[in-house]
C-alpha cells in the first residue's frame, strides 16, 4: 500500500484518493488537496466585484460572501469575513518556516488559503483565498443554486 502525508492529512493508494481529479481542474485538485498556491494576479475571481457567494468548488458549501469581499492588494481574493463561523476552520501552518494560519473547507478538508490579521474593520482578519478553491454563484443565480437564502446578507444595508 502507498502512503504518503500532504496536508496534514494520511493518503492511501493513488487510485483511492484522486477522485476528485475527474471533477477539478489540474491547478483546483493541487490547491484544494496539496495545499498548492496559485499565482497572485493570475486568477479568476482576484478582482471579481460581483455580487454573489463564493463557495467550496468540492463540497459546494458557502463560505464568502462578496459583500465582506474587498481589494487587499496581494492579487488573491480577500475577504475581511467569513459566511458562517463553522464553514471555515484554522490550523497553524509551518511550512514557509514561519506560523501561518491555514484555512480550510469544514464540509470537504479543502485547502482555501490564510488567514492575517491585517484586514480591515470591523474584524480586522483577511482571509487570503486562492481562486481555484472557490466556484461563484452570482446574485441573479442564488435562488436556481439553492442558495436563495443567502440573499439576505444583500439587503442588511437597506433600512
Amino acid at each position: 500500500m502507498i502512503l504518503a502525508i500532504s496536508c496534514n492529512k494520511l493518503l492511501k493508494k493513488e487510485e483511492e484518493v484522486n477522485p476528485l481529479k475527474d471533477k477539478l481542474t489540474k491547478l483546483q485538485y493541487d490547491v484544494t488537496q496539496n495545499c498548492s498556491t496559485e499565482p497572485p494576479f493570475q486568477n479568476e475571481y482576484w478582482d471579481n466585484k460581483e455580487d454573489g457567494i463564493y463557495v467550496d468548488i468540492v463540497s459546494g458549501k458557502p463560505l464568502f460572501c462578496s459583500i465582506h469581499k474587498y481589494d487587499s492588494g496581494t492579487g488573491w481574493p480577500s475577504f475581511y469575513d467569513i459566511i458562517d463561523d463553522e464553514s471555515v476552520k484554522e490550523s497553524d501552518d509551518y511550512e514557509t518556516g514561519y506560523k501561518r494560519i491555514e484555512l480550510k473547507s469544514t464540509s470537504s478538508n479543502s485547502h482555501l488559503g490564510h488567514l492575517f490579521n491585517d484586514g480591515p474593520n470591523p474584524t480586522g482578519m483577511r482571509y487570503c483565498i486562492n481562486s481555484a478553491s472557490l466556484k461563484f454563484i452570482k446574485y441573479d443565480d442564488l435562488d436556481k443554486e439553492g442558495l436563495g437564502n443567502y440573499k439576505k446578507l444583500f439587503n442588511q444595508n437597506e433600512d
